[in-house]
């Protein structure tokens, strides 16, 4: 069922207040839509008797047509879009054709997604930005909470679960794809009981430059998790009209991906030590810790790699981001983060928050490089979503020259699972700071992330594409 993830937020009471609030949205729109100027617009001190003119606008408004509602839903956030899908059977009908026939490309604000101990471990919570409200989702199995969430591109979540693999999910519409074994990683064997089932990971390792004379790792199921994946990428591939998946890993935080069809990960070497990827024309770029941005040419049968540019160390950072800026230009974003060693938390015997934001832009040439001081009318998300730089003129609902930020530290969110997190809104004017919800309603493990919602299902290709 389409809705299934959003069947828990949508009350007898939401559809009630909702079509009003819909049929409102109608009775505004529908002269426009048909042709004849808008309505004339009340003055502040003009009386207007408000249940009268509900009451006259739902008892003369009349069924509208598909094509119509279609437009009108077509300009809705997805938690409106499926509230009004589950108004009434015409609603829901006009709902499902949007959908069907892929016209629904409304951007979404994006949402925070996180889990919260008082809920049932299958439950993962949905922050809305633009509505200031949390939403309850139930996900299939395996149990959210008993995942780590290592990335979120295009509405995908990557997860991994307690046998160390690797799984798409899609929150919104339930779709979940599984990826590529862990095995087939480069640094990654598995080891096998008596019975021919996998009982234990080995992990070498060596990086594309260098051998390691230490001997191999070994790890249980789940163990592995806490030492291999880090951050993982979903996107476009314009070649075959699907999706790809890049995933940077230890050791020494390296490159591999997988298009769809592909039954292993393929490595992408010699480079190492990467923090973030972008993905434009078949080409990857991927920066790191030294600030040389390296381009990979997916496209071909052999994949060639090249040094384009190398940015000196302007800060002392801890992560650095790519992101590509709505007017064209490329940003080097500098994280900078402030150290405690307090016991804030139990069990917590240190702990960091983000402090400022540094931000390069690099022209589409990749020749200039200039540090700026403002983004203006546009926001920042950062963490282990696909970074994204946004106009508040497209989203309203988000605060301009502001960044907007999760916790993405390897050993934070994975290895200490029980430290304050480092999430917030950090004001780029003065560094000042806001939470975005209360530490107390989130939980730890897995982090806490950004995720843009989407409705469009994945273009199914080969093995990566297995339904479970």
């Amino acid at each position: 069922m389409e809705t299934c993830s959003f069947a828990r937020i949508i009350s007898l009471q939401d559809l009630a207040m909702y079509r009003h609030k819909l049929c409102s949205l109608v009775f505004r729109l529908l002269p426009q839509l048909q042709g004849f100027p808008p309505l004339k617009k009340f003055c502040r001190d003009e009386h207007v008797h408000v249940a009268l003119t509900e009451t006259n606008m739902t008892t003369t408004l009349p069924e509208l047509p598909q094509d119509i509602l279609m437009v009108i839903f077509a300009a809705l956030e997805i938690p409106d879009l499926m509230r009004a899908g589950s108004v009434c059977s015409s609603w829901h009908s006009a709902y499902a054709e949007l959908r069907t026939l892929g016209k629904y490309k409304q951007g979404q604000t994006p949402c925070l997604v996180y889990t919260s101990e008082s809920d049932p471990d299958d439950v993962l919570s949905l922050y809305s930005l633009a509505e200031k409200r949390s939403y309850k989702l139930t996900l299939p199995q395996p149990p959210i909470r008993s995942r780590y969430l290592i990335g979120s591109s295009h509405g995908w979540l990557v997860t991994v679960d307690e046998r160390s693999e690797m799984h798409l999910l899609n929150p919104i519409t339930c779709e979940q794809i599984a990826l590529p074994s862990v095995t087939t990683i480069e640094h990654v064997k598995p080891i096998f009981d008596d019975y021919g089932d996998v009982c234990n990971y080995e992990m070498s390792r060596h990086t594309g430059t260098r051998s390691n004379r230490k001997p191999p790792s070994i790890f249980a199921l789940a163990e592995l998790r806490d030492r291999l994946q880090w951050k993982a990428f979903v996107f476009p591939d314009t070649s075959t009209g699907s999706y790809i998946v890049v995933l940077i890993h230890n050791p020494q935080a390296q490159l591999s991906f997988a298009k769809a069809g592909d039954d292993k990960w393929t490595w992408l070497p010699p480079h190492y030590l990467y923090e973030d990827c972008i993905y434009k024309d078949d080409i990857l770029y991927a920066v790191n810790i030294k600030g040389e941005f390296h381009a990979f040419d997916l496209s071909g049968p052999v994949v060639t790699v090249k040094t384009i540019i190398t940015i000196p160390e302007h800060y002392d950072c801890d992560t650095r981001y790519i992101v590509q800026a709505p007017w064209g230009s490329l940003l080097l974003v500098f994280r900078i983060v402030h150290d405690h060693d307090l016991e804030p938390h139990p069990g917590a015997s240190e702990y960091w928050n983000t402090s400022e934001i540094k931000i390069c832009e690099i022209d589409a040439l990749w020749t200039e490089i200039k540090a700026i001081n403002c983004l203006r009318d546009h926001v920042l998300f950062l963490g282990h979503n696909l970074s994204q730089c946004l106009s508040v003129n497209e989203f309203p609902a988000l605060k301009a020259n502001h960044s907007y930020f999760t916790d993405d530290n390897f050993l934070w969110t994975v290895g200490h699972k029980n430290n304050h997190r480092d999430m917030g809104i950090l004001n780029l004017d003065d560094n000042s700071m806001e939470e975005i919800l209360s530490p107390q309603l989130c939980s730890n493990c897995p982090a806490p992330m950004w995720i843009t919602p989407d409705l469009r299902k994945m273009n199914l290709m080969g093995s990566m594409s297995q339904q479970l």
